[in-house]
């Protein structure tokens, strides 16, 4: 494992779980008229996924607006890199513009480089790591996974929590979750097409029903790189394989049900699909087999964007040729609202903006759209 000292600037223990609510929620200035406290955003959290292509360009300036919103921390749910070819940010710098790596060379450095030029940049911020397809082309795997990214897999805090739960589980694993403020965050893993297996799915649905039980828990947000079956994004999700769909569908079935007979309040999340896209269970599917959750796809970190697909005019939002991220903002009782915050050229750090280069990161903006690089006829064509 490579030494981690770089990561000095990190706490090591995550303190901020224990904090006071901040004091910003009751005060106000002379003659300005008070919210009323369901109304007052208590505090917030960032999420998005997919920030291969152009992540390394896209990924400093999501991690500036994050902590300039005073989020609590940043999700990140998987695809951190191409993995199948070269990224195209890598290409660009200045160190293999002359010369090109390998994919051998490329496997050696693509994790470490999204380490170095991802989420170094949100510094002290806490960043959770979902795990995407990506991560799992081969040679990768997920002990190869675990190991490189333990650190963030293993936090103190996921670990206190695994072991709260489990007091054998002393090994970290690519499926987990985090209580924070009375939410449950609960990150899953759909990274290849044997998921959810049921080991995960016994872990989930002991975990909810933990959920169930506990006054505290108000709010259960799951994340996870592919969308549940049944989204308006279908032929780009769990419904790929009859193990998804089925698994996919349980999943499903069991949050609604926390919502509906349990009277928790219940929002998921994916990306995968390189778009933005808000009320994405808004479905005919959904609403003939017992109801819609509250759902988005944020797949905008840096990817090559995708075409929205034929059902997005039934989404609350839908848009494509995007970049940026989800901010969740948290109120008295457990309610959550969700707005896009768009990213432009002119968020691009400086420091980015002079290592890649003003027309580099122009096509990053403007023609890394669609399944094809052909304005950069070297680059490989992408896929999915």
């Amino acid at each position: 494992m490579r030494d981690r000292a770089r990561w000095a600037v990190i706490p090591l223990a995550l303190s901020w779980l224990s904090a006071s609510p901040p004091a910003f929620a009751g005060t106000s200035h002379p003659g300005q008229q008070r919210r009323p406290a369901a109304q007052r955003v208590l505090w917030k959290f960032a999420i998005s996924g997919d920030s291969r292509n152009c992540g390394d360009v896209v990924m400093p300036a999501i991690a500036a607006a994050v902590q300039k919103s005073k989020a609590s921390f940043y999700w990140h749910l998987g695809d951190f890199r191409k993995m199948f070819a070269v990224d195209e940010d890598i290409q660009h710098q200045p160190t293999y513009i002359g010369k090109p790596l390998s994919l051998p060379e490329y496997h050696q450095m693509a994790w470490d480089d999204f380490i170095q030029h991802q989420l170094k940049p949100f510094g002290a911020l806490p960043v959770f790591l979902g795990i995407g397809n990506h991560e799992m082309i081969e040679p990768k795997t997920r002990a190869d996974y675990i190991a490189e990214f333990s650190y963030w897999l293993d936090t103190p805090l996921l670990r206190a929590q695994r072991l709260h739960d489990d007091p054998s589980a002393s090994a970290p694993r690519t499926y987990f979750h985090w209580v924070h403020r009375g939410v449950d965050f609960i990150t899953l893993d759909n990274a290849t097409s044997d998921q959810f297996d049921a080991a995960q799915v016994t872990w989930f649905e002991k975990t909810l029903a933990a959920d169930l039980a506990a006054p505290g828990i108000r709010t259960i947000v799951a994340g996870m790189h592919e969308a549940l079956p049944g989204s308006l994004a279908d032929a780009h999700s769990m419904s790929e394989t009859s193990t998804g769909t089925d698994s996919g569908r349980r999943v499903y079935a069991d949050l609604l049900a926390a919502r509906d007979r349990h009277h928790k309040r219940v929002y998921v999340f994916a990306s995968h699909s390189h778009f933005y896209m808000a009320d994405a269970f808004n479905s005919p599917y959904w609403r003939a087999h017992g109801g819609v959750l509250p759902g988005w796809i944020d797949g905008t970190a840096g990817a090559q964007r995708y075409p929205l697909p034929q059902d997005a005019g039934l989404a609350k939002a839908a848009e494509t040729r995007v970049y940026g991220f989800l901010i969740g903002s948290v109120y008295p009782g457990g309610r959550m609202s969700f707005a896009f915050h768009r990213l432009t050229e002119a968020d691009i750090p400086a420091p980015i903006m002079e290592e890649y280069q003003p027309a580099f990161v122009h096509w990053c903006f403007a023609e890394n759209v669609g399944g094809s690089l052909n304005s950069h006829p070297s680059q490989k064509t992408d896929k999915p």
